[in-house]
């Protein structure tokens, strides 16, 4: 079955003018990073291209043909010039206040690829740069992946698109504990967090924040016993949801930073390898910082690499204890961030092994 790259033009292909037309070949600008990364998904994927654009009021006075033709055609050939082709091209000319059933975000230009046989719309995507962009893909059924939104590039388009998105769901129900993990490695840093534990969420959210990674951590524990295993099984839970994710691991940077925070420096270093380990070299005076226990910190980061099969290399200094573990934790974040970067123009193990 075949999937689609519904693309839009104006926004998308190419930056758009100030008055919404572009009608002559002056304002013709590529939006950063679209040649190279269309190019590379013309190459490697059998994506069909199908270019989706509204333009108002196409063969009016207040648009000539003769104005939208030259540099229209001018761009198509451009793109073609690296290698980028689109299967059909297909333009609507209404204006809003037409409501027309062919004009985004209603479907009825694409109507034959819902209603076709071959067709394999749920895993097929929009690509544009407003919500209505987005509106076209819920009314088609597929997904949309909309320029600037989240800071999103072509570059993480094309990733996207080609590698998949790396997202887990892992749900751990004990005596204990009934945990929800549900995280992205291509998010942009929205959390929700909740264990009962005020200062563990704070921590939670650093990982996410920080590391860029979308993360929603929902624990019900047995905290009228105490902290130990609400701390522990969400660290085994997001480990198993950072293992599940990282999927095949291809392309992946692999190791991961160091940062200060006032009076302290945290060191935390880690390698997707495959054999978890930890190395934990920091003290704390204080018993408790908020509500949770000093001694539980060693406990998570020892689940959480055995969870994710990860070597975790911990060193932090300082005076300020609340400052220490939250460089830690925060320093854990920008590792992962590294460590977890995707490269699809060297998609390839990180291994002379062949094997992670």
């Amino acid at each position: 079955m075949k999937k689609i790259l519904f693309i839009d033009r104006d926004g998308t292909l190419v930056e758009e003018p100030a008055d919404e037309q572009v009608d002559a070949l002056e304002k013709i600008r590529f939006t950063r990073g679209v040649m190279r990364n269309l190019s590379f998904l013309r190459q490697h994927t059998d994506f069909l291209f199908v270019m989706v654009s509204n333009q108002d009021g196409l063969g009016t006075s207040s648009f000539p043909e003769s104005t939208f033709w030259p540099a229209h055609n001018f761009i198509l050939q451009t793109l073609e010039g690296e290698g980028i082709t689109f299967d059909e091209i297909l333009v609507d000319r209404h204006f809003p206040s037409d409501h027309a059933p062919t004009r985004k975000p209603q479907t009825g230009l694409v109507e034959k690829y819902m209603t076709g046989d071959g067709y394999d719309i749920a895993h097929s995507y929009v690509i544009g740069d407003r919500e209505t962009d987005a509106a076209f893909a819920r009314n088609i059924g597929c997904q949309s992946l909309i320029l600037g939104r989240d800071g999103l590039t072509w570059d993480k388009i094309a990733e996207l698109v080609y590698a998949g998105e790396r997202t887990a769901l892992v749900e751990r129900t004990t005596k204990e504990t009934d945990i929800s993990v549900r995280l992205s490695l291509d998010g942009s840093g929205h959390c929700h967090i909740d264990t009962g534990l005020g200062f563990f969420d704070h921590m939670l959210e650093q990982i996410g924040k920080h590391g860029g990674i979308d993360l929603d951590i929902v624990c019900h524990g047995d905290l009228h016993v105490d902290e130990h295993h609400t701390i522990e099984d969400t660290a085994l839970a997001l480990g198993q949801g950072l293992h599940e994710a990282l999927g095949s691991k291809r392309g992946i940077e692999r190791y991961g930073y160091s940062l200060p925070m006032d009076d302290c420096q945290a060191h935390v270093c880690l390698d997707f390898g495959g054999r978890p380990w930890l190395v934990w070299q920091a003290d704390f005076r204080r018993e408790r910082i908020g509500d949770m226990p000093t001694e539980m910190f060693f406990h998570f980061f020892k689940s959480l690499s055995d969870a994710a099969h990860m070597n975790l290399y911990i060193h932090a200094e300082g005076q300020n204890e609340h400052h220490k573990i939250e460089g830690i934790f925060k320093a854990l974040a920008r590792s992962l961030k590294m460590a977890v970067r995707r490269d699809i123009f060297h998609y390839e193990l990180p291994s002379t092994k062949g094997m992670l």
